[in-house]
């Protein structure tokens, strides 16, 4: 895939200079690292929220920095979890007096490297809590993670959560509902072409003109199976069969559903998507629906991932 770049060791740090230069008034960025924080960080009295991890995801994690959602993004090279002293930099630039929750999405080297950062950050008198989005239902135990991979129901968590943070509410409590939004957002995804990853200059699998891989990972990792392409309506009613067959959805139930467009699925192609997993035909209540682009597998021709959200009255 042909790729418009400088230098292939200069993409995350002008990509992190671009987002400050294009948007100053919402986020800036802590001198000598890859961390955005908000342009009014640290909020006084405010818990800050966290998150982070390899780039290649664009907009996330950094797009969502700002009032009601992150309060700090870190960025890692491309596919590749940010180093601890870069995460502890983001929860010092970030901490208002009232705590940090960090967000880790579920593989190994993102537990691993937050949870030491939440330590450096703990000695130094900053109250540290952590949640771990395991949203994908396609696989479960794999080389990258113990149990499921976190993905893109990731920015339902930090949508949910990050209203409750800016309510003023405490760590504790911050900390609870985002622990009730992991357990009830569930993803799956495909994608009918593989990423490119600047680095390695080539796919990073191979996948015939009429196939697809069905419940790959956001990094390209494997799926549950390939088969040959078919229609959009029949590729959403498998992937919401699974997951709907974890969620256990009964009629009445309000869900608010995200259709991801994985960076290189049309617009037009995404908005298709929700029509086919019309919550009207199945009893739920639906509102609103989010098609576009969250959280991106470097541009790829075409991929989805559906993300439903069981919405309680309360939080």
């Amino acid at each position: 895939m042909k790729k418009i770049i400088n230098q292939v060791e200069h993409v995350v740090d002008e990509m992190l200079q671009g987002v400050v230069a294009a948007h100053p008034e919402y986020v800036k960025r802590v001198e000598g690292t890859t961390v955005l924080v908000r342009a009014n960080s640290p909020v006084a009295g405010k818990v800050a929220l966290v998150s982070g991890g390899g780039s290649g995801h664009e907009p996330s994690h950094g797009g969502f920095v700002g009032k009601g959602m992150l309060d700090g993004a870190v960025a890692g090279e491309v596919f590749t979890s940010p180093t601890p002293d870069q995460v502890f930099e983001a929860i010092k630039a970030v901490d208002g007096g009232a705590g940090v929750l960090l967000f880790i999405k579920n593989y190994t080297g993102d537990i691993m490297n937050f949870e030491m950062a939440a330590e450096m950050a703990e000695m130094e008198g900053i109250n540290v809590a952590k949640v771990v989005v395991n949203d994908d239902v396609a696989v479960e135990d794999s080389t990258w993670t113990s149990g499921r991979r976190g993905i893109a129901g990731t920015v339902l968590v930090h949508k949910i959560t990050g209203a409750a943070a800016e309510k003023g509410l405490g760590l504790e409590e911050v900390q609870r509902i985002a622990e009730k939004v992991i357990a009830n957002v569930r993803s799956m995804g495909m994608s009918i072409t593989p990423c490119t990853v600047p680095a390695a200059g080539k796919p990073s699998f191979e996948l015939a003109e009429d196939e697809v891989e069905i419940g790959l990972g956001i990094h390209g990792e494997p799926g549950t199976h390939r088969e040959k392409i078919r229609s959009a309506d029949e590729i959403t009613n498998h992937l919401l069969s699974k997951i709907l067959q974890d969620m256990k959805l009964g009629s009445g139930d309000e869900v608010a559903l995200l259709v991801n467009g994985l960076g290189g699925t049309p617009t037009g192609a995404v908005h298709r998507e929700p029509g086919g997993s019309s919550a009207a035909g199945r009893g739920w209540h639906q509102d609103p629906r989010h098609p576009g682009g969250q959280l991106h597998d470097l541009p790829r021709d075409a991929g989805l991932l559906h993300h439903p959200f069981k919405a309680g009255r309360r939080a």
